[in-house]
């Protein structure tokens, strides 16, 4: 079925624009969220970067935008600067036969006078980063109460780094009657609580599978031996599958150090999670695996009950669970979010029945396959995508994750993109960053200070066992 932008009913001048852009058919995103937008719809839709979703919230912003009325009607957050400012090229090529408008950018690691200046002049439309917005909303300098339109773009990606706090501030100073728009690669649960908050029967948008039972892969392993024969497996399981992410459940305390140091002393970057950890220990640990700084997760069933990860592509059932809603609970870590995942149980004799048991509860067979057996592998060398830097500060100190954010990526520092997760938390705040530019960004913290001080900082690159 065609879906050509002639067919919406936007402005002659934006349908004239977009046929000399070159633009005749909306992507499949475009085409499932652009006539809900332009109705007024409130909008929570799936959608990754390069799918078209920039237009897709973008149109509806210029459509319904009153140019006349020199005020900032549109607000759209960011996680990034370099998002910020790619999505505002955007918005000013599609509105570029609409005179006299106004986009402009707010965003951390430039400095905020220029843009107080440029606040004073006005603005139709205002992109920016969720710290930096703050900034002005905190100094007066910037005005939403005539917001009618607002965009969160990656919003998953926002609250991975720790904007939830600034996002939920910013809200509260648009006005109720608003349409809202929530972009998200995939919908972790703070995502919904967001939109359950802040907007109104909002119209939900899927343009590709989300997470189902049918993308998880799993097998059974039969297993002879003893503990030793289950530690062989699990590495040879690892090298074989190359995951980013595994979690490997166990039954006991003891197992999990004793497995992780194990898997470590062969190359893997592994921590354990079990219930004897003191709290402070177990959040570390849980916030090291969810931002990637560690490949595998050692853990209990009682110490994983906080680990929200979308992107773990391979559990071990080092040891089968008691309860087969239990074995549900830990396959259901992997295969999120439209991804496939695999899902491998180890199996001595005795647990045979518990295999079967958890057969019948899910209503299909398990596939036993041949345990693999990686030859000419004595130690890999598997160091995970990302490196935990710690600050000793936090929230205590008025620490924001955008002031971090600010600090790395301001004064020739470094984008965006080699920035992961920011957690900051009472006393401490940790960020991930690329392995690539951990060192660089190490100094960039060291050199610099943040709120006007400086602050102790550390890379955290040794697993906890």
């Amino acid at each position: 079925m065609s879906h050509e932008f002639k067919q919406l009913a936007l402005r002659p001048e934006l349908l004239d624009n977009l046929n000399s852009l070159g633009y005749q058919e909306m992507t499949d995103i475009q085409a499932a969220c652009l006539p809900l937008a332009l109705e007024g719809k409130d909008l929570i839709a799936q959608a990754k970067t390069g799918s078209g979703k920039t237009a897709a919230f973008a149109l509806a912003l210029l459509q319904r935008l009153n140019v006349e009325r020199f005020r900032i009607q549109s607000l759209v957050l960011c996680p990034t600067r370099e998002l910020a400012d790619q999505v505002a090229k955007e918005i000013r090529r599609l509105a570029r036969r609409v005179h006299n408008i106004k986009v402009l950018t707010l965003c951390g690691g430039m400095p905020i006078g220029p843009q107080i200046g440029s606040l004073e002049h006005g603005a139709h439309i205002v992109v920016g980063t969720p710290g930096r917005i703050q900034d002005h909303l905190r100094k007066g300098t910037l005005e939403l109460g005539n917001i009618h339109s607002l965009v969160l773009d990656e919003a998953d990606r926002m609250l991975d780094m720790g904007f939830a706090d600034a996002i939920s501030a910013i809200l509260a100073e648009c006005p109720g009657e608003r349409q809202t728009q929530l972009y998200s690669a995939t919908y972790p649960e703070g995502i919904e609580a967001i939109s359950r908050q802040y907007q109104r029967d909002p119209q939900r948008i899927t343009v590709s599978r989300t997470h189902s039972e049918s993308n998880i892969a799993q097998q059974a392993y039969a297993v002879e031996g003893g503990e030793q024969e289950k530690i062989e497996l699990s590495h040879h399981l690892l090298a074989k599958q190359q995951p980013s992410s595994c979690v490997i459940f166990c039954a006991t305390k003891k197992q999990t150090v004793d497995i992780a140091q194990s898997l470590n002393e062969q190359g893997w970057y592994c921590l354990a999670l079990h219930g004897d950890m003191e709290q402070r220990e177990r959040d570390l640990s849980l916030l090291r695996f969810a931002n990637g700084s560690a490949t595998v997760l050692v853990a209990t069933d009682v110490a994983a009950r906080g680990l929200d990860v979308d992107t773990v592509e391979l559990v071990i059932n080092y040891d089968l669970p008691r309860d087969a809603e239990v074995y549900v609970h830990r396959i259901g870590r992997t295969g999120r979010a439209g991804r496939s995942g695999l899902a491998v149980s180890l199996v001595n004799d005795r647990q045979r029945r518990a295999m079967g048991d958890i057969e019948a509860y899910i209503g299909q067979d398990i596939e036993w396959a041949e345990p693999p057996r990686v030859e000419g592998m004595a130690w890999v060398d598997q160091r995970p995508e990302m490196i935990t830097i710690g600050l000793d500060a936090g929230k205590k100190n008025k620490l924001r994750p955008g002031d971090i954010l600010g600090a790395l990526t301001g004064e020739a520092g470094i984008e965006g993109k080699y920035v992961g997760k920011i957690n900051v938390l009472l006393f401490q705040s940790y960020v991930a960053v690329k392995r690539a530019v951990a060192n660089k960004a190490l100094k960039q913290l060291q050199a610099g200070k943040i709120k006007g001080r400086k602050i102790k900082v550390r890379k955290i690159s040794r697993p906890n066992v």
